[in-house]
């Protein structure tokens, strides 16, 4: 359950999945090299968000879709059909209490996304990733979490968190990446592996990388 530390306080939390395909033949136990597969070789991926509403978006390699649970009828029925993401976004979402903590080029471009008038930036965090992710596959702009001095390796785990929503926002057309490189061509070596996360509009997602190419990412 992605958010539990806020069911307490009636926040939005939600459940993600990803299914891939089995790569050995053997009908007994899966091995190593079934799980530990990257992003890219995904069968199908999504998430349910629990909110104001219960919905479902899921892809399966064909574009994004959006399901909302009619409750009188108790089915998921179709309400957000071929879901794209803005190539370029005005929200930045993350934990900025980690400001100081983070390298450099991500300091720089938090900064500077915020000081660009013409972007009319606005900052949004729910603290629940599938809640975050939702609104910015909606709205366009960037979620991060950023590898930090607590979290040097980065602290959201990249088989199913990372991964999932990273295929899934690459099919909206947007990019989800670890500051460097795409997410989904990471091949996990761990299953509870962890990475940074820098997701949605691809042009915003691209500037990120840009920053922390330019400006370091040591911590």
């Amino acid at each position: 359950m992605d958010g539990s530390s806020n069911i307490d306080a009636n926040v939005s939390i939600g459940t993600l999945f990803g299914i891939y395909r089995r790569k050995t033949i053997s009908t007994g136990e899966c091995t190593p090299s079934d799980v530990l597969q990257p992003a890219k070789s995904l069968v199908a991926a999504g998430y349910i968000v629990y909110g104001s509403s219960t919905m479902l978006v899921y892809t399966t390699g064909q574009g994004v879709h959006g399901f909302t649970l009619d409750p009188s009828v108790g089915e998921f029925l179709l309400s957000h059909e071929e879901i794209e993401i803005p190539k370029r976004g005005s929200i930045y979402s993350c934990n900025e209490a980690n400001f100081p903590l983070w390298s450099e080029g991500v300091r720089r471009y938090v900064a500077d996304f915020k000081a660009k008038p013409e972007r009319q930036a606005k900052s949004r965090y729910i603290g629940s990733l599938v809640a975050d992710f939702h609104r910015t596959l909606l709205y366009g702009g960037i979620f991060l979490y950023p590898r930090d001095k607590r979290y040097p390796t980065g602290k959201l785990r990249l088989l199913y968190e990372a991964g999932p929503l990273s295929f899934l926002a690459q099919q909206a057309g947007g990019r989800g990446s670890d500051g460097v490189k795409p997410i989904v061509d990471i091949v996990p070596d761990k299953v509870h592996q962890r990475t940074s996360l820098f997701i949605g509009s691809e042009e915003d997602i691209l500037e990120a990388e840009d920053y922390i190419k330019r400006f370091g990412d040591s911590l």
